[in-house]
């Protein structure tokens, strides 16, 4: 219901009918900018590897080449990886629409509020390598699901993520399946990556948490729970499991004896 408001307000402010929309071709420009709380990857990069407080999910489909994109507003100024499509709106981690409109993060001071108009400038991939964390920086992708582009990346010559990206051999964007560790792909003879376990095993992966910061409180939570992070966890679900199961037995406990105490 939130992003349909959003939607609805860029509509009125002639966000997709404006003057100067933003597209693929055009380098610079003026969009209408919205928050977003929940991070996601439409080609299947993985946010446990990138810094998801700085992306964008804009309307038009991911680029091979143009996944660096600068936001600016009055003096402030971030930059973002552009690696998700939205259905309309250009959206931003809520973070980064914090930061350029209140010049503070969403976890310090979190504010509410709508569509922002912002210049965009269309930059080099390499000026997002800061927020990429692999070796060289390369761009991390899903072994299992992210093929399609990846492929069709390759098959662009000279592509920056045809020659700047790694997989490894984890199944979903929020990194809850299969293992942390990198897989070979021999393209294009073969369009199957190989991977030192079996790839796509749907193995609970409790090493690399994925977080949001929630609109409009600024709340930080794990992406997999909505719940926010413990002291010292390593944001493993096993403990969020085990909670609910010392739940269940409690309540059980509680129910066997109002039973008791019905029939004595």
């Amino acid at each position: 219901m939130r992003h349909s408001f959003y939607l609805c307000a860029a509509l009125a402010l002639g966000l997709l009918t404006g003057a100067e929309a933003a597209n693929n071709d055009t380098n610079t420009g003026t969009v209408w900018v919205t928050p977003h709380d929940s991070y996601s990857s439409s080609v299947g990069v993985l946010g446990c590897k990138i810094d998801t407080n700085r992306v964008a999910y804009w309307p038009q489909s991911v680029d091979c080449n143009n996944i660096c994109v600068a936001l600016r507003y009055q003096d402030r100024e971030v930059k973002l990886l552009r690696i998700d499509q939205s259905q309309g709106a250009h959206d931003v981690s809520y973070d980064a629409w914090n930061y350029l409109y209140t010049g503070y993060s969403a976890t310090k001071h979190p504010t509410a509020g709508g569509a922002i108009e912002m210049q965009f400038e269309n930059l080099d991939a390499s000026e997002c390598d800061d927020l990429i964390n692999t070796k060289g920086s390369k761009l991390p992708f899903s072994a299992a699901n992210s093929m399609n582009f990846i492929a069709s990346c390759l098959e662009q010559k000279d592509s920056w993520v045809g020659e700047n990206y790694v997989l490894y051999n984890i199944i979903d964007s929020i990194c809850t399946m299969g293992f942390d560790e990198t897989c070979e792909l021999d393209f294009p003879a073969m369009n199957q990556p190989t991977c030192p376990h079996t790839l796509g095993d749907q193995a609970r992966l409790t090493s690399q948490p994925v977080y949001n910061i929630l609109y409009p409180t600024g709340e930080k939570v794990k992406a997999t729970s909505g719940q926010p992070p413990v002291a010292g966890d390593a944001g493993s679900d096993d403990d969020d499991a085990a909670n609910h199961l010392a739940e269940s037995h409690i309540l059980s406990v509680v129910a066997l004896m109002l039973l008791l105490a019905v029939y004595m």
